[in-house]
């Protein structure tokens, strides 16, 4: 029977907790079994915090029983990634450099959905300060995959993604900078929503960007989505990226259908741009039948490729993370993983003129998506490539390598939800987005709402194996290029006051062709008077 509780979703939970069906302390109680269970071999979380999550619902339990429940999350158990601050816990960032890293208080989102009677797990795996892997060079294991445990789980918020996957967790909180909250649900076959651009407070949240992060949910369903975002969304006055603009009822036309709504299917992305799966563009194909079956009208739109949208993103997102751990990267380099040092390092050989160049960039192609928003009431395109890759064979050149189909919404600052849309034929979930405008969150939640009812994807739960694979080595390293050493180690002392010892500069040879070669597809004939983009002008 407690197994059982752990499949309930959170609004499912929720009615029995009103109807005084169901117990908070059980509900915790279940989960706290099921992850003491499971987690050996998921490897999701990288602290349990079952005194305080008992404490939590006790109270929950005892406040019901009196006044009955303030609102849905009343009693319900959640899990932070470990970006979120949590007071009089460590926000380690899945790094070395801040294991003891102990927050005074507890970030927005986390205060926020406490006060919402939510009773909080612990902390969830993420990938080193939310910028990409697997490593294993960290302080944790990465995560794994709860459909089959050699395969990538998403990232970074991928403990988020395998414990909502796998039943340890009815809700998680994540982070998105290109698709951090997106690829976890795709490769996990869960629910994942990032807000617009300033919806939900990143106050206490670990920066990676601070242009293209945003803070959100993963959650089974679209509904248990709205849910915690109901929770979490509103003005921060504290966060100056916070938005100032109404929160809107999440539920209160979440099942009102489709029927005449415009949908805009960007088919290039997937099909021409880079060809995706033959299942992901099968999957595509039977998503638009269903949604002409709920009555929506889908025609196919173009946008900017998508490598104008991967090199605006990759210019800006390395030199904001740099600038945020250069001084760090200075005097301990050694703190960090390989796959962070890889993808990071770069940043210092951005130049200010490249950042504006890519901040200018960014206010067009936000411009024209919002165009093209002006047509249809939402777009639609794939999450992923295919079915999730296996692990061991991931390299950190990926993420240069290869543009992912979630980074334009981060780019141009939109609200997006990825759902299950399918299975691979290697039983592997597939995965759909759709994006609106800005602050419309509320539309997107009853679009997904409509196709993840009208589809039978939610019913398919993965089955855990008993046991791990084996671990993959400490080192990814594959055969890289005799890099130039002298001009490598000048460029980066002069520039960023780093001296690279060979394993840093060999990485940096490697990467920074593939930077260098986005920053020359940026557009350097703009008018004399386009400005860079900002918070306040993509709002």
């Amino acid at each position: 029977m407690s197994e059982d509780l752990c499949f309930l979703t959170i609004a499912e939970a929720a009615r029995g907790i009103a109807a005084r069906d169901l117990s908070p302390v059980e509900l915790t109680e279940a989960y706290l079994a099921r992850i003491a269970a499971q987690d050996g071999v998921l490897r999701s979380f990288v602290r349990v915090t079952p005194e305080a999550a008992l404490a939590a619902a006790r109270q929950a339990e005892a406040e019901i029983m009196v006044g009955g429940p303030r609102g849905p999350l009343h009693g319900i158990p959640f899990a932070l990634k470990d970006i979120f601050d949590s007071a009089g816990l460590p926000t380690t960032g899945h790094s070395a450099r801040c294991l003891d890293n102990v927050a005074a208080e507890d970030a927005e989102a986390t205060a926020r959905l406490k006060a919402a009677g939510a009773v909080p797990l612990g902390k969830l795996a993420t990938h080193e300060f939310a910028t990409g892997g697997p490593s294993w060079d960290l302080p944790f294991p990465p995560a794994r995959n709860p459909w089959d445990l050699t395969r990538f789980p998403g990232g970074s918020s991928s403990g988020s993604g395998v414990a909502v996957a796998a039943g340890l967790v009815p809700g998680a909180m994540g982070s998105d900078t290109g698709g951090s909250i997106r690829l976890p649900a795709a490769f996990c076959g869960t629910a994942g929503r990032k807000p617009s651009f300033g919806r939900v407070s990143k106050r206490g949240v670990l920066p990676l960007s601070y242009t293209l992060d945003n803070a959100g949910p993963l959650a089974w369903t679209v509904e248990d989505c709205a849910i915690l975002l109901q929770a979490i969304a509103g003005h921060d006055p504290r966060d100056p990226a916070s938005a100032n603009v109404p929160v809107s009822d999440y539920r209160a036309e979440l099942h009102a259908g489709i029927k005449g709504m415009r949908i805009g299917l960007v088919r290039h992305w997937y099909e021409a741009d880079r060809r995706a799966s033959d299942p992901t563009i099968a999957a595509m194909d039977a998503a638009v039948e269903v949604l002409h079956g709920l009555g929506a009208e889908v025609r196919e739109v173009t946008l900017h490729p998508l490598a104008a949208y991967q090199a605006t993103m990759r210019v800006i997102g390395a030199a904001e993370s740099f600038a945020i751990h250069a001084d760090w990267l200075r005097s301990r380099p050694g703190d960090y993983g390989e796959v962070f040092r890889y993808r990071i390092l770069p940043g210092a050989l951005v130049t200010g003129p490249d950042y504006v160049q890519a901040q200018r960039f960014q206010r067009i192609l936000a411009a024209e998506m919002r165009a093209v928003l002006g047509e249809v009431d939402a777009l639609l395109t794939a999450t992923t490539w295919g079915e999730a890759p296996v692990m061991a064979e991931m390299r950190a050149e990926a993420n240069f390598a290869a543009p992912p189909l979630t980074n334009p919404w981060n780019v141009a600052q939109l609200p997006c939800l990825a759902l299950c849309c399918g299975f691979g034929p290697g039983g592997l979930p597939l995965s759909l987005q759709f994006a609106t405008r800005p602050f419309a969150e509320a539309l997107l939640l009853r679009i997904g709402q409509a196709y993840e009812a009208a589809t039978p994807w939610r019913a398919r739960r993965p089955a855990i194996p008993a046991e791990a694979p084996p671990e993959h080595p400490v080192s990814q390293a594959a055969p890289r290029p005799e890099p130039d050493w002298a001009a490598v180690i000048a460029a980066l002392a002069a520039r960023a006051s780093i001296a690279p010892d060979a394993a840093q500069a060999a990485q940096l040879a490697e990467a920074m062709p593939h930077l260098d070669a986005m920053i020359a597809t940026l557009p350097r004939d703009l008018p004399f008077g386009a400005e860079p983009a900002n918070s306040t002008v993509l709002e």
